[in-house]
């Protein structure tokens, strides 16, 4: 899971920032840490969390 506020100057609304939390969870591939442990990656799940005030959106990855 990736959290992020959203930027309003780089992106034009929530589903951008929830994708832009998902590209950094595969650039920094947080899932070699679980897979090292031998959790199988087909039972690991990504999510993108984008916040605005009180807005949230969230974004499922592969």
């Amino acid at each position: 899971m990736e959290f992020k506020v959203q930027d309003t100057t780089d992106e034009k609304n929530l589903s951008e920032t929830a994708q832009a939390a998902l590209q950094q969870i595969e650039e920094r591939k947080y899932e070699t840490v679980l897979t090292s442990k031998g959790i199988p990656s087909d039972k690991i799940r990504k999510y993108g969390f984008a916040f605005c005030g009180k807005k949230v959106f969230i974004r499922a990855g592969k």
